[in-house]
Order: structure tokens, then sequence, then C-alpha cells
């Protein structure tokens, strides 16, 4: 039987295989009492089975590391491998068996729970999917106590593997060495989860967050993967399979074209020059940014500090990341963005406090300045590292005057104490703030005495114009960036700065989607900032780009409140940028 899936796209491209199922461990553990004889024998399974995970995670990132295709996959390695070494989680199982006297999954399992109470309150997408970390781990440890851990069976033609995972983790990539793995299909994870990191990294198309995908799907069933469109089609008729090896050698000779483009000059048909950056998790992702040549880093996210401990970055580790990036970039223009953490995401176990509504609550740059010791050992790190390069701080979720006066006052003291210190620091570190708050886009004059650029956050901006939690499959079909409200919003941003000499970035996901990017300079946007692989896509199409015919067509598209008339006009300019 023929049907399709629909999910998360998370890495490009179009998979053609057969259908390798993993198993999914968490739903096959047993329970039972063992007697004392059996107790140490139990924790010298899982001690084995940890080892045996370690083993594997070093053979994993010695590959990768020689392939230089592992960048952003490595940081993971090594916090996988900490993870293991941390007593919270093997030890503390042990210590289960040896007092209950149960099985060492069992155990395991009751662990896991214990471990994934911490994580409960957390809403930041990008934070949230570190307790997916943890349950990914555990899953592996489970595998390898269970013996599930297999790769897959030799196919009956010459097709290659479709992964189908509940859900996958680096270690899982193991038992796939020596096989031709097509894609991956999974049925949870997100944009930063690990099926889409090792995808992204192997340039392997992806599509997560299916739900019933293992469940759905037999082995060796035939899989067609749309990376583009998150859609996987299982048992298709000939015809479609067909289709889709014409799209796929098209895509192949598109991305051929594409790199050719990395060191042509970035500017529209009328000779106006765009900025294309990049967004980054960590320093690892540089290798990706300086493979397309990108013009600089438009949002470094510096979250990704707290991912490996229940503990906060010192300054001194803090001034080291941001320095290694500056350095890196080699003058070009990097911003980074202040902790966008909340009461509520600071991984402090003893002091988490549950909040009725995390999204609206103490967060970002609240949270921030409601912690002035704490932030202002960033701002002093960030400082430091300004001497390193070209540097631009950026405030998350800013709504009021006073938040911008106040991090300005801590600036000051940060000066201040450096210089008392005898540290070096750039005296004109630019200030901006993130447009990611209707409040922020309706009044943006707060910004011109206080703020020497904007960036938008369309991710944001969109949830709370539309009051629609992205995270929420309820109400996912309700998230629309070309909702009338959005689009004006954005555009009112980008004319106000246009108008008053205050330069606006575009940072949110939407600058990385080439359909948009006409509609974005048609509004006078002139800096775009998105993953390092979209950058040559987006610079493809705006190579393309008439601004004079763009810009009235944008305009008369904004006046549109009808939703299908505005997709209309959305889809007819999108069109003529295709046929450019």
């Amino acid at each position: 039987m023929s049907f399709a899936l629909h999910g998360l796209a998370v890495s490009s491209g179009i998979a053609i295989g057969r259908a390798h199922l993993v198993s999914h461990a968490l739903l096959e553990v047993s329970h039972y009492e063992i007697p004392d004889s059996r107790v140490e024998d139990e924790c010298a399974r899982l001690r084995t089975a940890a080892a045996a995970i370690k083993a594997e995670l070093a053979a994993l990132k010695g590959t990768t590391a020689a392939s230089q295709a592992s960048a952003e996959l490595n940081a993971f390695l090594d916090l996988q491998a900490m993870m293991l070494d941390d007593p919270l989680l093997v030890e503390a199982a042990c210590e289960r068996v040896r007092q209950q006297h149960i099985n060492a999954e069992w155990a395991l399992t009751q662990q896991l729970d214990t471990l994934l109470e911490q994580f409960d309150a957390i809403e930041d997408p990008y934070l949230r999917e570190r307790r997916a970390d943890v349950i990914q781990l555990v899953e592996r440890l489970l595998k390898e106590l269970l013996g599930l851990a297999r790769p897959p069976k030799p196919r009956r033609d010459d097709l290659p593997t479709v992964v189908v995972a509940h859900d996958l983790s680096p270690a899982d990539t193991i038992g796939f060495r020596g096989q031709h793995i097509a894609g991956f299909l999974t049925d949870v994870g997100g944009p930063t989860s690990h099926t889409a990191i090792v995808a992204r990294s192997l340039q392997l198309p992806a599509v997560v967050g299916v739900r019933l995908a293992r469940s759905l799907l037999e082995e060796d069933d035939l899989v067609i993967i749309d990376g583009a469109r998150g859609v996987a089609i299982v048992n298709p008729h000939p015809s479609i399979v067909e289709e889709y090896r014409l799209r796929k050698a098209e895509l192949e000779i598109s991305r051929t074209r594409l790199a050719r483009l990395k060191d042509a000059p970035t500017v529209t048909l009328d000779g106006t020059p765009i900025e294309l950056l990049c967004n980054i998790e960590t320093p690892r992702d540089l290798d990706l940014v300086h493979r397309v040549n990108a013009d600089g880093i438009g949002l470094y996210r510096t979250e990704f500090l707290f991912l490996d401990r229940l503990d906060r970055p010192s300054e001194d580790e803090q001034y080291e990341a941001y320095r290694d990036v500056l350095k890196s970039m080699k003058g070009k223009p990097v911003t980074i963005r202040t902790f966008d953490l909340g009461g509520d995401k600071d991984f402090a176990p003893n002091t988490t406090r549950v909040q009725p509504n995390p999204a609206l609550g103490l967060r970002a740059i609240r949270y921030c300045l409601a912690e002035p010791t704490f932030f202002l050992t960033q701002l002093r790190a960030l400082l430091r590292a300004s001497v390193h390069g070209t540097l631009k701080i950026l405030l998350p979720m800013v709504a009021h005057a006073h938040e911008i006066d106040q991090t300005l006052q801590l600036i000051a003291r940060a000066k201040e104490q450096l210089q008392r210190e005898g540290k070096k620091f750039a005296e004109d570190v630019e200030l901006g703030a993130m447009v990611e708050i209707p409040a922020a886009a309706l009044t943006p004059g707060i910004f011109l005495k206080r703020a020497h650029f904007l960036s938008i956050g369309t991710n944001d901006l969109i949830q709370y114009t539309l009051a629609i939690d992205r995270q929420d499959d309820a109400v996912a079909d309700l998230y629309d960036p070309l909702h009338p409200a959005v689009l004006r919003l954005i555009a009112g941003t980008i004319q106000f700065g246009v108008k008053n000499g205050l330069p606006v970035s575009l940072c949110g996901e939407l600058a990385g989607h080439p359909e948009y990017t006409w509609l974005f300079l048609g509004m006078g946007l002139r800096q775009f900032s998105m993953h390092p692989e979209r950058v040559l896509s987006v610079k493809q199409r705006l190579l393309r780009a008439d601004l004079a015919d763009l810009a009235p067509k944008v305009q008369r598209l904004l006046k549109l409140d009808e939703p299908a008339r505005l997709r209309e006009a959305f889809e007819k300019l999108n069109a003529a940028a295709t046929s450019a």
C-alpha cells in the first residue's frame, strides 16, 4: 500500500531507498527482580555497555574528523561521552540495582525518569532538545544491553538505506558505517535534534517529527524522502519513483552550479550590494561559514555554553569561545546574541522556577537583567573578546527602552572594571536589539538613540503576533509567516530602519528560505542571516532581483488583507523569481 507521511524538513535533498527500522529500546525493557548474587553482575553489564559506547563514540569522531564532515556533530559526540562519565547516569543506575534488586535495564529507565524531571519546565526549543540527548543516550545504552544495536541487512537490490527510527543518536550511526545510507526518517526531533545534525553534516535528506513513521513502515519498504518539503512517500507507484529520480538528478546539478557562486559578488541586477550572513550555534559551525564565504555572522547563539553542564560557564570560558569565533572570521562582523535563557532554562536544578507561561515570563534580556552579576560576566567576556575582531552585541526579546538603558549601564560598568584590571577591549562595540515582539516592531523609535542596529527574529515574532505556540502540534497549521499582520510588522521595521539610517537584518528562519528572498528585498531588506547551508540558494535568488521592479509589487502585496489574495500575489512574485 502506498501512502505519504508529513513531518519537519531539517535537511534538504531527495533520497530513494529501502527502509531499515531501528529498534526503540525504551519500549522493549523488561522489569524483574534479581537475587543478591546477581547485583554486581548487573552493574558490570551496565559499565561494560557504557564502555562499549564510549569506544564507539571515539571511533565515530575519528572517522568524521578525517572526512571533515562533522564540525556540528563532534560537539554532540563529546557531550555524550561526558554524560557517560557522569555519576548521575550509569553509577546512579547501579545504585538502584543494589538498593532495589532489579535488572539493569529497569534501573536505567528509572534513573532516566529522575533526570528528565530537571528538564520538564524548559520551553526553549534549543535547550529542550538537550533533554532529548539524555533520552537518546539511555536508548543507546539499552540497545547495547539488549543486543539490539544491529546494522541493516544486505539488500536484495542495489538501493541504498533509509534509516527509520523513533529517534536517532550519533552513536546509532556507528552501526551504519560502510552501509550506503540515503536519508533519515524519525518519529520525533527538531531542527537541532541529533538526526538533523547528523543529516546536515553528511548532507543527507531528513524528515523528523513524523510521529508514527517507526510503527507504520516495515523493513525493506521502498521510501522516498523529500527533505525540502518534509514528506516521506512509502511504497510509491513506479511513475512517482521515476519523477523523483529526475528531480534528484536536477538537484545534484543545481548544487554543483550553486557551489560556483561562492566567490561571486553579492549584488542584485541593478548593482545593489546585499549582505549574506550566517547563524551559528557553536564555534564548530565555522567550517560551514567559510565554505560558503559568508559576509560575516549575523547571529551567534551563546546558549550552547550550557549544553554539557549544570553550572554556569565562567568568564574565561566564555571569552575563549567568543575569541575563537572572532579570530576565525578575520575582521568580518560577528554578531553575538546575549544568553536567550529564562528562569526556567537556567540548568540549575535546585533553583528552577516553574512559570505558568515561560514564553511570556522571565526570559532572554529580562532574565539577564534580573541576574546582573551573571549578565555582567558575559558582557565582560564579550568586551575582552572584542579586540580580536569586529564584534556586535545583540540583545534578545527587547520590548522596553529601560532594558537597553540598563544594559548600557552594565556595559559601562564592565568597561570600568576591565580598565582598572588592565584588560584590553574595543571602545566602539555596537549594540543591537532583536525585534521579535510586536511591541518592539510597533514602537521602533525607542531604539534610535540607544541601538546601533536591529535584527528581526521572525520565529518568535510570528509566534507572539499570532498567539501560536510554534512547538504545539495542535495549532501548528495556524503558524503562518504570510499573515498580513506579520508581514506588515516586518516591513514596517525595515522601512523605519531605511528612513532613519538604522541598519536592519533578518535572522529568523525565513531569511534562509529562497522563496521569501524577493519579498524581503522588495521591503527594503539588505542584510540576511541564515543557516550556512542556505546561503548559496538565497544568493542565487537575489542575483536575479531587479529592485526597481520588485519594490512596487511588494508594496501592493502588503496592502492586501485577504489571505487567499495575498498568497496568490506571493506565489506570483515567487514564480517570477524562479523563472528569472
